[in-house]
Parts: structure tokens; sequence; C-alpha cells
């Protein structure tokens, strides 16, 4: 899929991230050019250490590009491996804390966490704390406070990473269904080629450290999907030779 700068809802052209000074110098990203567009899921994959984190911390406007131009159109919400949930809050006081940080009146903000926590079918959970729950259950409530923040592009690194294949391959459902109910841009970091394959309509593969685009591969990969699918299978395995070059590239470059 081609995307046009002008209609993209995320933008980077030539962004670079350098993080220190002089010989200590550490190259993160070089001369990124990525548009994704609005609706659009990408997965973005590549080695450890070639700046995939970075790269959504930019796009979250946690950190700031050294060069180039980042543009996001709508309001980012970010997600992590792990839940990050406040221990000592309920399933329903966690996604409320993402309603207080936007100011919505308290009289609208109950009605909202009960829709979200159905959102993510987590409505008999709702006065549970999080070490009563699941791996896969809180990061369920993760996605709710991410839906909370009123989130047009919503940024994913890694979320599925520390769980198991079933949990996983349920919450990979889980996410296709909410991407579609509520037309998201979703930018998904991952190191597993074929979660990338089944998830993405995008696959941008970056190269080792420091971070650029050596390929983007469409997935023309009929939904619904499973992981184990032939289809999906091969894609990941073209996907995986990819990867391949660039490491022993990398390796051969030292």
């Amino acid at each position: 899929m081609t995307t046009s700068t002008a209609e993209a809802a995320v933008t980077l052209d030539g962004v670079s991230k350098v993080y220190g000074g002089g010989r200590s110098a550490v190259a993160a990203l070089d001369r990124i050019d990525l548009a994704v567009a609005p609706g659009e899921l990408v997965c973005v994959v590549g080695a450890s250490g070639c700046g995939k984190t970075t790269l959504l911390n930019l796009i979250a406007g946690l950190d700031e590009p050294t060069a180039g131009r980042l543009e996001v159109a709508g309001r980012p919400a970010l997600m992590f491996q792990e839940a990050a949930l406040f221990p000592w809050l309920t399933v329903a006081g966690n996604v409320d804390v993402a309603l207080k940080l936007r100011r919505v009146p308290r009289a609208e903000r109950r009605a909202r966490v009960d829709e979200l926590l159905a959102t993510v079918r987590l409505s008999d959970f709702a006065r549970r704390r999080p070490h009563e729950l699941s791996g896969g259950m809180r990061q369920r409530v993760a996605m709710a406070r991410a839906f909370a923040q009123d989130a047009d592009v919503l940024l994913m690194d890694e979320p599925f990473g520390a769980l198991d294949a079933m949990t996983r391959d349920v919450l990979h459902d889980e996410l296709e269904r909410l991407w579609r109910a509520r037309g998201l841009t979703v930018v998904f970091v991952t190191h597993n080629v074929r979660e990338a394959a089944r998830l993405a309509d995008r696959i941008v593969v970056l190269t080792s450290r420091p971070g650029t685009v050596s390929a983007t591969v469409p997935v023309p990969i009929d939904r619904p999907r499973r992981i184990e699918s032939p289809e999906v299978s091969d894609l990941a395995g073209e996907v995986t030779g990819l990867l391949r070059q660039e490491v022993r590239r990398h390796a051969g470059a030292r």
C-alpha cells in the first residue's frame, strides 16, 4: 500500500535520532521515511537494538527527532509489553485514570469506563485488581486504557511478547476486532515475524542500528487469518529471509 504524506495518519520524512554527542554519540535511527495511512495496521520488525522502540517513542511524542520531519494526525496512545497497571487500583480505576487526565467530567466517566470495559470484554472484572487477572486480561485493560485516551493512532511495543501462544492468539483476534470497529491506525512493533504476517496490512523491516527502512512487504492475505496458516507461514519465511540478510550484512560490515 502506497500512501502519500498528504493523506497519512503518521508521516516520517528523513527522521533521524542520535543520543549523546561527540565520540559517545549513538545513532538509533537514520533518515527514516514512512507514511502510514488512516486505518492501516503496520507492523515493524527488525533485529534487537535496531531502533523499533525509539521509533514508537518519537511517534508518541515522548522524544524528539534529531533531524527530519514527523507528523501525527490525531491523538497517539502507547501500549507496552508490560500492561503497567496501577496495582492499588481496580480494573475500572485503571481505565478511569486516563479519563481523569483528559479532564473528562466525573459524571461522564462511569458510563465511559463501563463502555470501554465492555469493548474489551471485561465488564465482569471491573472491581478486580491487576494481581487477580491473567496476563492476557491485564493487556486488555491496557487496551481499554489506551482507548480511554481517545486515541486515533495506537502504538504497540511488543504488547503480546510475554504471553503464551494461546493467549497471544486470542488477543490477535481481539486487536483485529477492535481495530476494525474503531477505524484505528496501528503501528505495531514485534520481533515475531509470524505475528506480523498474521496482523499487518504492511510489514516494515528495519536495518540493524542505526535503523532505517530496508524493505516494505505488503500482506495480501485475506482476513480473517490464522497464525498457523500456510499463507502466513510462507510470508513469515520471506520476511525472516530479509532479516537474515540484514543481520549478515551488518555482521560483515563490522
